[in-house]
């Protein structure tokens, strides 16, 4: 898996997500939101691996996670994150729902609409 494939999953389940939840299928678009903030966040520690550069082992290893809280902190995109929570409430909101994403969430009907 490269940048681009990253770029390209995330961009596909953004409309997936948004169809989703203009049917008010929320459990679903919530599911998929997850993995198109998953697949981002490996877009930018992608981003950190140099071509013809053997990766840092330890950052290669924390990667293979689904856990978005732990993918944001090797993303290299955490000032700039932290900078936007402290300007944009409403970015605040959507990372406090979305950040307890768990992978095993198309299990979970109980996901309702949220409204701001």
């Amino acid at each position: 898996m490269n940048r681009r494939d990253l770029k390209i999953l995330t961009d596909l389940r953004i409309v997936d997500a948004k169809i989703l939840l203009d049917g008010r299928h929320f459990s679903g678009a919530y599911y998929l939101v997850g993995y198109a903030v998953e697949c981002a966040l490996k877009d930018c520690i992608a981003k950190q691996i140099k071509e013809h550069d053997i990766p840092d082992k330890q950052l290669v290893l924390d990667s293979y996670t689904h856990n978005l809280e732990k993918l944001l902190r090797i993303s290299g995109v955490k000032l700039m994150f932290d900078s936007l929570i402290k300007t944009h409430q409403s970015f605040e909101v959507n990372w406090n729902i979305v950040k307890d994403w768990p992978e095993g969430s198309p299990y979970d009907n109980n996901v309702s609409e949220v409204k701001n």
